[in-house]
Formats: C-alpha cells, sequence, structure tokens
C-alpha cells in the first residue's frame, strides 16, 4: 500500500511540475537580475549549512554564507538607491515639464505608504500605561469627556 502511495504521489507531482511549472516568485520591481542571481547563490549555501554533517563544514558553510548574505544586502542596498535615484530625476524631469499626473505618480512611489506611528498613552508622570490600568482608570476630574480627550490626544 505505501509503494503504490509512493509512485501515485511521484506520477501527479512530476506531472504537475511539467505541465503547471514551479511557482513563481515575485519579486520588487527595483531588484536586479544580479542580484537575483546572488539571492540564488545565498539560498544554496544555506542548503549546504543544513546539509552538512561535521561541526568543521558547517563553520566552513556559515562562513561562506555570511559572506553571501553581505554581498546580497550590499547590491539590494544600490538597487534600491539606483531606482530611488530614477524615480527623483523622473519627478523633477516632470516637473520641469508640467506633466502634473506623471510627477504625482512618482512622488506617490517615492513617499510609499504613510502609517501614523502608534504612542502610547502615558499617566501624568510621564510613563508609559499598560492597557489593563487605562481600562480601569477611574476618573478623578471633574469632567469626565476633558480626560476622555487628554487620553485620547497622545
Amino acid at each position: 500500500m505505501e509503494d503504490n502511495w509512493k509512485s501515485i504521489k511521484e506520477a501527479l507531482t512530476s506531472t504537475c511540475q511539467e505541465v503547471l511549472g514551479l511557482k513563481k516568485h515575485h519579486h520588487k520591481e527595483w531588484i536586479s537580475i544580479e542580484t537575483l542571481d546572488k539571492i540564488k547563490q545565498r539560498k544554496n549555501k544555506k542548503a549546504v549549512i543544513n546539509n552538512s554533517v561535521t561541526r568543521a563544514e558547517k563553520v566552513q558553510a556559515q562562513a561562506e554564507y555570511t559572506e553571501a548574505n553581505k554581498r546580497v544586502k550590499r547590491s539590494i542596498r544600490a538597487d534600491k538607491k539606483k531606482y530611488v535615484e530614477e524615480l527623483a530625476t523622473t519627478a523633477e524631469k516632470a516637473a520641469r515639464e508640467g506633466n502634473m499626473k506623471q510627477l504625482y505618480d512618482t512622488t506617490k512611489k517615492l513617499a510609499g505608504k504613510y502609517s501614523k506611528p502608534d504612542r502610547p498613552v502615558k499617566d501624568k508622570e510621564g510613563k508609559p500605561m499598560a492597557v489593563r490600568s487605562i481600562l480601569s482608570a477611574s476618573c478623578v476630574c471633574e469632567n469626565p469627556s476633558m480626560y476622555i480627550l487628554t487620553l485620547c490626544s497622545y
């Protein structure tokens, strides 16, 4: 029974792989092909670490992986810097030409998504309060709505 299941599973997976192919990983538009190659090399070095038998092999593979990781990060930083500079020159060109739509679109890409940072609610001494103490806090002031406004304004 076990052998039948293994053969069925292998036939099914190989057929799916031939027909559908492997899942394609989508990457950011600004990452270059050289960087993607470096990422593949880093992934291979990580597999060597996981498959190493002796401790000495693992230490050697870990050192190689660390170097590959540094190269990948350096390359990604350079790619992102190049991408941002290209966007900035595009925005400057659009501003000079008076093309407001392109200027707005590139500015929006440069700015990215904005989310208001969360700030903790602080007590009278300026120390952050825990959620339970905020919820169980009794209003000592004369005007309770003012107390709520004070909590919300932080």
